[in-house]
């Protein structure tokens, strides 16, 4: 594949070609690297790490920091899951450009419910890469995309279900970087059975940690699921502990086991109140261990701005603390469609956090006394009885049939609602079987008894040395299988949109190339069920097809709802049939300045002729609102209803370079014939080749302005910086021209 051109789409078809030959350029984790006392431009960071080589900022970075765009110390996740991957892939550019570097790419059907490796990419599998396909395609994009934004792109995915050694393998095969891996979680949620989920748990771990893969765990599903899920926080410790001691024992590296955890509650509750305490009693206990902060699904609602306020508390608490990876969950999760514009959003709205809390703790410091550390003794005190009482029932196996856990009481108390399971049920119950005495294992990273000594001695430490080395080894030994659907894959689902893909001719979305979907937002007047209802009828009425409403919002029980809709346009623009004007010409505050500080402006403005508007004039003009005022230009303001003589008098007495006048009201083209007559009494006083004139208005059109004789004509959404570049430029002109 050619090298990405940042100007250019990604071209799948690229992706796609020769992927059979396609091997990744490195496996294992990559952590973010620090950097101590960054500094950029003007500012000096302590929590940051390496600069991006190519970025985009949050909007305020653009607008008024120089396009600054540190980058915190914490790995950022963005999760993805359209369940087509090729415009995954898309999703996943904009990401990295925005900050993320841990791409996870989640099921929208359960990769856990598959009984084996599936081949092939199948769109019905749903937003999982379980196929090899899917991994390989997106793996070798990310290998690209990483080049583009000069930083390594962890891509991961989940290792569960009866298939899970299965997947490990393919994973390791195929570069993938980090991995869901907890056995608990098949057996409390998919009701895998108990005894083969820990087996197939120590196969994948050990071949996890042979490829160097970074393993998030699930404990904090119990957290998503209980009922009151703030009173399961002794339990996930323990949750956590288990999966995590058991990850190191198969051989994982401590600092790739990564807890997932999760704030155990939410507004409007007092949330610091739970989630401090619960943060800080996890680190006590698993500080040789890497966080994982993850906002908590089970609260998440179809509110943008609540998820965003929600996401933004969780992220205090993961700076009072530690978090390694911050996650970046979106109203999504309460939608129920992935919208491109909601992951890019929430990794801005990470990063944008991380780094407005940077040296947060060389400031501040926890209490040591009082509430907090009362409250983190009494968790890790019942975090080691509830263990204790598991090891006195007969373990973990036996707790699990008696319902231990996902009780939503705070142990000990019980509710009795907790989630049981059989030892001897489950999917996979009785498929575990004793080893037989010659069998052998001839792979790498295996787990248990491989009986190869008897074949080869040297082969106990590098059991594949039998076969001439294993996939790990020669990947070329591996099978790749392109599609199993005739009609269910990819390249059909690109030829559909072919005339979409790198043509002049584009679509609305927020999931799929071209999905044609938008979103409308609406204040009706009148009751929520009214307005739900209501709101389609509208949403028909613009011609939208298949309206639906993904969030409802009482403002006043019987004064108004705001709803937001969503629906598809069926029609396509052709980008070369719009016009286009040139963008305005802006010169930067700091060139501003220095013209200004060398040679002094002074301008007289008003609204001229009988026009009383005045407010648009006053936010050109204003500093308050970032007008010229802010680069240092003097302004003489006259006020609404100016006579173009007094304008123009005035302009002389005071010695002005330059004249600026608003001029709204347009019947009888009133507004060009003010700007005419400026024009005109300036060349009868003599002054009209020393003086600049600049006029503005909602109704101007710049072209015909400047038919008037005047120096240019700004019309709507003109700002400030726009008539402050044209005066520094005007200036300039005249000078050299004289």
């Amino acid at each position: 594949m050619k090298k990405v051109d940042i100007n250019q789409k990604m071209d799948i078809n690229d992706i796609l070609s020769d992927l059979e030959n396609y091997r990744p350029k490195r496996r294992g984790w990559t952590w973010r690297k620090p950097v101590e006392n960054l500094k950029i431009g003007p500012h000096q960071y302590s929590d940051c790490s390496e600069p991006l080589k190519n970025s985009i900022g949050i909007p305020a970075a653009v607008q008024y920091f120089d396009n600054l765009d540190p980058q915190p110390v914490q790995t950022i996740t963005t999760e993805i899951a359209s369940g087509r991957f090729e415009d995954d892939i898309r999703r996943m550019r904009m990401a990295a450009w925005h900050g993320s570097d841990h791409i996870m790419v989640i099921r929208t059907a359960g990769q856990s419910h598959y009984d084996g490796l599936i081949e092939g990419s199948p769109q019905g599998i749903g937003g999982i890469p379980v196929t090899r396909k899917q991994v390989r395609a997106q793996r070798k994009a990310l290998d690209f995309i990483e080049e583009e934004v000069g930083r390594p792109i962890n891509y991961h995915s989940y290792v569960s279900g009866v298939a899970g050694p299965d997947i490990a393998v393919m994973f390791a095969e195929e570069g993938v970087n980090g991995a869901h891996q907890d056995p608990q979680y098949n057996v409390l949620y998919r009701n895998i059975n108990m005894i083969r989920s820990f087996v197939d748990a120590a196969e994948s771990k050990k071949v996890m940690a042979w490829a160097d893969i970074a393993q998030i765990d699930g404990a904090h599903n119990a957290n998503a699921t209980a009922r009151d899920a703030w009173k399961v926080m002794p339990e996930l410790i323990v949750q956590h502990g288990i999966n995590a001691i058991f990850s190191h024992k198969v051989g994982m590296k401590k600092e790739n086991i990564c807890l997932s955890t999760v704030p155990p509650s939410a507004a409007p509750v007092p949330a610091t109140k739970y989630d401090l305490p619960y943060a800080v009693a996890l680190r006590g206990f698993f500080d040789e261990y890497r966080m994982r902060a993850q906002q908590n699904t089970k609260y998440i609602t179809s509110s943008s701005r609540e998820a965003t306020v929600t996401h933004v508390l969780n992220m205090m608490i993961s700076k009072l603390t530690s978090a390694d990876i911050q996650s970046t969950i979106t109203p999504d999760e309460g939608r129920n469609v992935p919208w491109h514009m909601y992951n890019i959003e929430a990794c801005d709205t990470a990063k944008q956090t991380l780094v407005g809390l940077d040296g947060l703790l060389d400031m501040v410091e926890l209490k040591r006394d009082g509430f907090l550390p009362q409250q983190v003794r009494e968790l890790q005190e019942r975090a080691v009885l509830y263990l204790e009482e598991l090891l006195e029932v007969g373990g973990y196996f036996q707790a699990v049939e008696m319902g231990f856990f996902v009780d939503s009481g705070m142990y000990p108390e019980r509710n009795g609602d907790g989630i049981g399971r059989k030892m001897d049920s489950g999917i996979g119950a009785g498929t575990v079987f004793e080893r037989d005495e010659d069998y052998m294992a001839p792979v790498t990273a295996h787990f248990g008894y491989n009986n190869v000594a008897q074949y080869d001695s040297a082969a106990v430490d590098n059991p594949s040395r039998l076969i001439d080395g294993c996939t790990f080894e020669k990947p070329e030994k591996i099978i790749f299988i392109d599609e199993l659907d005739e009609n269910d894959n990819v390249n059909n689902r690109l030829e559909e949109k072919e005339k979409y893909r790198n043509t002049n001719l584009i679509k609305p979305e927020v999931e799929w190339l071209a999905d044609g979907t938008v979103q409308v937002e609406l204040f009706l007047p009148t009751t929520k069920r009214t307005a739900e209802f209501a709101a389609i009828q509208f949403a028909k009425k613009m011609n939208l097809k298949d309206p639906e409403v993904i969030h409802l919002e009482v403002l006043h029980p019987s004064e108004g709802t705001r709803v937001q809709v969503k629906g598809k346009v069926e029609f396509d623009l052709d980008i070369t049939t719009l016009d286009i004007p040139e963008e305005p010409e802006v010169l930067s505050d700091e060139e501003l300045w220095e013209e200004m500080e060398k040679i002094p402006m002074k301008v007289v403005a008003a609204t001229v002729g009988q026009d009383e508007h005045s407010v648009g004039l006053r936010e050109v003009i204003d500093i308050k609102h970032g007008g010229i005022e802010k680069w240092g230009i003097e302004v003489e303001y006259l006020g609404t209803s100016c006579p173009i003589e007094k304008l123009v008098d005035a302009a002389i007495e005071v010695n002005a370079d330059g004249i600026l006048a608003s001029t709204i009201i347009s019947h009888d083209d009133i507004h060009y014939k003010n700007m005419k007559r400026i024009h005109e009494y300036c060349v009868e006083k003599g002054i009209r080749d020393k003086m600049i004139i600049a006029c503005g208005g909602t109704q101007v059109t710049p072209e015909i302005a400047v038919q008037q004789g005047v120096d240019a004509g700004f019309g709507r959404g003109t700002k400030g910086v726009h008539v402050a570049t044209f005066f520094v430029n005007k200036r300039k002109e005249m000078n050299n021209e004289n």
